[in-house]
């Protein structure tokens, strides 16, 4: 009897690139979907699809390439390849990487809204739109700006206040503005197709309410739209740069961005089937009540995913399995103020990158990843952090340790002798991580489960310099053997466990060891299975080095 493998989807919120994302964006969605699509596939059961895309639709990528006097696909291949490469940079493992102008995705789009048509759950009627009279265009909902009616949040947008989370429309707004040129928009009769989002009322409140993973944050938010009541939600815009809308007398129409983004969940996983030559396979993923769906998103997109989405997909009537879990994060400040790069607040990707290796920011970005509150990136805590942590305690546990074992055993993993207390106690703790370490991944603690790998670290480094090997090495051989046997078996549970936060630093710890098989799929079973005795290891090399923040934003300055 063949055995099933488990199914998982996992994706996050497509970057919208009408330019290069910052760090708050990298641990928002990016980074975090990437370490749990990577734990996931560390248990050979799982078969595992991690998909996004670049979201290039609508007026600001329009308005964009008017001003730089170019056509709006000629702009988006250009940051869709940026951030493209700067994705792969930062290590984040995508099975596919998709887009919005893939004929895939815009097929599916046109075709999923006009089964929804013929189903009657899309009606028209005429609207009042903003329109800026300097710009010329209609604005969409998300740039209109003004003050939210609800909480008085001076920064509110057209379609949700991210202050209280309030979905909205721009004429509640007190005090609005364009956001591109900063004029008062006027109002203007315009015909419109609209989704009938209070048809699934009932059903989402259901969802929701009996949903056993989503955090409190996603759940309070949702329910409490429901109980003020859901109201239609606009399917098209008057601009041109979009995926034409698929309703008959709609054909000066485009389909509203957020509208057909998230599509792109599915979209994405049928490109990848069609590229692997395998085209309706995605079915076995999309359309089984057994797959896991995973969305990793900032706070300000819950209503899209909780509400909208899995109304989307309930009004297909395609079986569409859905949210099995929506993992939330806050925002990350920069040193106490918003990300602006108008202003020069913050830290861009291809800056990021410039500056440090992928791992440093990943192992940053995960011990102040905003999973409850809003967190700031400071630079003084970066330099305390990368030092003291990654440096002295991870980087110097692994390096002096296999160093040893290549200086005095020439290069190979020592025979144990007979076990101390003290050796049998790091070894029941080096067995106990990984299972630790799991539990808070499933729990979506990316921080405490990072936190658990340095803990180790640390217990490694305090029976190193208890056992001091250096003297034992010449006093008693086969102790110091013991000992560094135990450091090594530690040394490869690590490797496995951290590889989901920090994978270059995985491989290279697998490389030195000189293990086979490949650390990326390696059984998380398997982690804490010591290595043979008598094996050959390669030359040790430091996998850090200290930082000098002045040094750092001297050099950001000038990029």
């Amino acid at each position: 009897m063949v055995k099933l493998r488990k199914k998982w989807v996992v994706t996050c919120a497509w970057p919208y690139i009408n330019a290069v994302p910052h760090l708050g964006t990298l641990i928002g969605s990016l980074l975090s979907a990437d370490i749990y699509a990577r734990y996931l596939r560390h248990d050979p059961d799982n078969e595992v699809i991690f998909v996004s895309g670049s979201d290039e639709h609508g007026t600001p990528i329009e308005v964009e390439a008017r001003k730089m006097g170019v056509d709006p696909r000629e702009l988006t291949d250009k940051y869709h390849e940026i951030v493209k490469e700067l994705i792969e940079k930062f290590r984040i493992s995508f099975d596919n990487y998709s887009r919005t102008e893939s004929e895939t995705h815009k097929e599916f789009v046109r075709e999923f809204y006009r089964k929804i048509y013929e189903r009657g759950y899309i009606f028209t009627k005429d609207e009042i739109l903003p329109f800026c009279n300097k710009c010329n265009i209609y604005l969409p909902d998300r740039f209109v700006e003004g003050r939210c009616p609800y909480c008085g949040y001076e920064y509110a947008k057209g379609d949700q206040c991210e202050n209280c989370g309030r979905l909205l429309d721009p004429k509640d707004l007190i005090n609005p503005k364009c956001t591109f040129c900063g004029s008062k928009p006027s109002f203007k009769k315009s015909k419109h197709w609209y989704f009938d989002l209070p048809a699934f009322e009932k059903e989402l409140k259901l969802y929701i309410e009996g949903h056993p993973r989503l955090p409190p944050n996603v759940k309070n938010m949702s329910l409490s739209m429901i109980r003020e009541g859901l109201k239609p939600r606009s399917l098209t815009r008057d601009n041109k740069w979009g995926i034409s809308a698929p309703f008959p007398g709609a054909e000066n129409k485009t389909i509203y961005v957020w509208m057909e983004a998230v599509l792109g969940y599915i979209s994405a996983v049928i490109e990848y089937f069609k590229q692997k030559g395998d085209p309706e396979r995605w079915r076995e993923f999309w359309l089984s009540k057994d797959t896991k769906t995973l969305f990793f998103i900032g706070k300000d997109n819950i209503p899209f995913h909780i509400i909208v989405f899995p109304a989307l997909l309930l009004a297909s009537g395609d079986g569409y399995p859905l949210p099995w879990q929506v993992s939330s994060t806050e925002f990350l400040m920069y040193e106490g103020q918003k990300f602006s790069k108008s202003r020069k607040i913050g830290i861009w990707l291809d800056q990021a990158i410039k500056l440090l290796p992928s791992d440093y920011w990943r192992f940053y970005l995960t011990l102040i990843r905003p999973e409850t509150s809003d967190s700031n990136f400071s630079w003084d805590d970066f330099q305390r952090k990368i030092n003291n942590e990654l440096n002295d305690t991870l980087g110097n546990l692994i390096h002096r340790t296999l160093s040893f074992i290549n200086r005095y055993f020439n290069s190979k993993i020592p025979n144990p002798s007979e076990m101390t207390e003290e050796d049998k106690a790091l070894l029941k703790i080096v067995r106990e991580t990984p299972i630790i370490v799991s539990r808070k991944i499933e729990e979506f603690k990316f921080r405490d489960a990072l936190v658990e790998v340095l803990n180790l670290a640390r217990k490694c480094n305090s029976y190193f310099n208890m056992k001091e090997p250096w003297k034992l090495v010449k006093t008693d051989k086969e102790q110091a053997s013991t000992s560094l046997y135990v450091l090594a078996a530690a040394i490869k549970t690590i490797a496995v466990i951290v590889e989901p936060f920090l994978p270059d630093t995985a491989e290279k710890i697998w490389e030195t060891l000189d293990l086979p098989g490949d650390i990326h799929t390696f059984n998380w079973l398997d982690a804490y299975h010591p290595v043979s005795p008598g094996k050959k290891i390669r030359r040790s090399k430091p996998l850090f080095t200290k930082i000098d923040v002045e040094k750092l934003k001297s050099e950001l300055s000038m990029l």
